[in-house]
């Protein structure tokens, strides 16, 4: 049948013939179906209607010109392995419409541009109709539909299992629906969608992983691994805290398997800064340093530089803080700006169950994570780049945290309350601790202003006295290190604690950072940042203070 109507100017006598030999074409394969798939760009065969709004549509939206082989129409195709160019165009197409079906990107697909052939059970899914006659759900589209039913309201695997028995039978004889969770996990597994549960000692001491995988008890205070019942009874099996770790790796890899995306990717390397000022990440310090220290690295636009941001909440729709759950989250930062913000980009690498947060412990659950970035520094080798065609090392940088400033001081290592909580100034915070209101407060901000400036010589509205000082320089990577190097931490609620005997004479240095693992870690100029948020309710207390 001639398709060339498809990009023809819709105002066309061409197109109109098109428009009705195509709908006739759809009657006529599809029988009595009164609601058949709208092919217009916006629908994208997702939705149904009768043949008069699709015609509407097609003349107002235009029909969707990648809809090559019409297979929802009533067109035959079954999966070939030939290599030619328009298997290869109709292969694009069938991926495009599972990406719709289950409301995901490209990137949300494992292994698709280095082997395609091992995506093919999905997409033939796609194609299998849920039972013989239907047109309206296949195979995948059901099962993402009732997957999502699951994941919405909390269902248990058993409870799953048994509304897919159930829904077996309501339908007709030969319905291809899964009987199980076990199959029905089979059948999205190739999506990419896998995790690690890691159990974690409920004092926040140790993941049981590695040399702890098979122990039963924690090593550093003795409680038990499994969860206790309220007669005191253990629960062999049921772990009393878990973690859920989300591998960045292969979602790396997903997103170099889409071809806009890859490209997207080296955004950076094409831009210029022209007026001079910091529009972009790759125009900071950090980024600089990283392609001047490191050549190899630098010149390589596909290798990635990342960000890390972790706080906690409470999932539980409340503001109450009895429960604490905290995610661990990364950018990329070498997408372009309009992207790199988006939530489809923004990965969640860590899922740290409450009730209570991990606050110094934090570096426990990271080891996971660290992992990876240790690997992902030194090359995961056949990475298939579909912009390019072609396979590549890919290596990727973290440059920095952003956090609020509690969090800053979990992540860091440093003090964030008490007499010494400047990281700036360490243990030359200007601090006073006020006698009537027991609180401490903090006035040296002055020196960070102008020589110059007329606030600097105020008495009567800061503490009485001038400011003349300067600020002081930020430590390097390397002066922190070498100050935490021998700070021993021992890990866990129960264990760890102040370094100090009492806030004024604490240290400002807590523990040793679990990023300096990072070889390239200590020679970053920026390794923490704060978050805009955290910086506005700063600069309002530095306004109040002036008033």
């Amino acid at each position: 049948m001639d398709k060339s109507w498809m990009h023809a100017d819709r105002r066309s006598k061409a197109y109109e013939l098109g428009v009705e030999g195509f709908l006739n074409f759809a009657s006529e394969n599809l029988g009595n179906t009164t609601e058949i798939r709208c092919p217009c760009v916006k629908c994208g065969n997702i939705r149904l209607f009768g043949v008069g709004i699709i015609r509407e549509h097609l003349y107002f939206n235009g029909i969707d010109q990648s809809y090559k082989i019409w297979r929802w129409h009533g067109e035959p195709w079954e999966w070939t392995t030939n290599a030619s160019r328009n298997v290869e165009e109709d292969e694009q197409s069938r991926f495009n419409y599972v990406s719709e079906e289950l409301g995901m990107d490209d990137n949300d697909f494992a292994n698709i541009g280095s082997d395609p052939y091992e995506f093919a059970n999905v997409i033939g899914d796609s194609d299998q109709p849920l039972y013989l006659g239907c047109s309206k759900y296949t195979k995948l589209s059901a099962l993402v539909k009732l997957y999502n039913l699951k994941a919405k309201h909390g269902m248990s695997d058993v409870c799953f299992t048994e509304l897919l028995i159930l829904q077996g039978e309501f339908l007709p004889e030969g319905n291809t629906l899964p009987s199980s969770m076990y199959e029905a996990k089979k059948t999205l597994s190739a999506l990419g969608m896998s995790y690690e549960k890691i159990h974690a000692c409920p004092n926040d001491c140790i993941l049981y992983r590695k040399e702890y995988e098979n122990a039963t008890n924690c090593p550093t205070c003795g409680i038990s691994r499994w969860k206790e019942t309220k007669d005191g009874f253990l629960k062999e099996g049921v772990a009393a805290k878990v973690v859920w770790y989300f591998p960045p790796i292969p979602r790396f890899k997903r997103m170099f398997q889409s071809h806009k995306i890859a490209k997207s990717l080296t955004w950076h390397a094409a831009r210029k800064s022209v007026d001079g000022y910091m529009s972009h990440p790759a125009d900071s310090p950090s980024w600089k340093l990283v392609d001047e220290k490191w050549p190899d690295f630098g010149n390589e636009p596909r290798n990635l530089r990342l960000a890390l941001s972790s706080d906690g909440f409470n999932p539980h729709s409340s503001l109450s803080s009895r429960y604490s759950c905290w995610p661990v989250m990364l950018v990329t930062y070498n997408l372009p700006p309009w992207l790199c913000m988006k939530r489809k980009f923004m990965m969640l690498t860590l899922l740290i169950s409450g009730p209570k947060q991990p606050e110094n412990d934090i570096d426990v659950y990271l080891e996971p994570l660290i992992d990876d970035l240790k690997s992902l520094w030194d090359g995961i080798r056949g990475v298939y780049d579909a912009h390019i065609g072609e396979y590549f090392t890919l290596r990727a940088a973290l440059l920095w945290t952003i956090n609020d400033f509690p969090a800053y001081g979990n992540l860091s290592g440093c003090v964030v309350k008490g007499y010494k909580a400047c990281p700036i100034c360490g243990d030359d915070t200007p601090s006073h601790r006020l006698k009537n209101g027991h609180k401490i407060c903090y006035l040296g901000h002055r020196k960070w202003l102008p020589i110059n400036h007329p606030y600097r010589r105020q008495r009567a509205a800061v503490n009485g006295k001038p400011e003349y000082g300067m600020p002081p320089e930020p430590l390097t990577g390397e002066e922190v290190l070498h100050m935490v190097e021998d700070i021993n931490y021992i890990w866990g609620s129960k264990s760890g604690g102040s370094v100090g005997e009492n806030d004024g004479d604490r240290v400002c240095w807590k523990k040793k950072s679990k990023f300096f693992d990072l070889e390239y870690w200590k020679y970053l100029p920026v390794r923490h940042a704060l978050e805009l948020c955290t910086l506005r309710r700063m600069f309002a207390i530095v306004s109040l203070v002036h008033c």
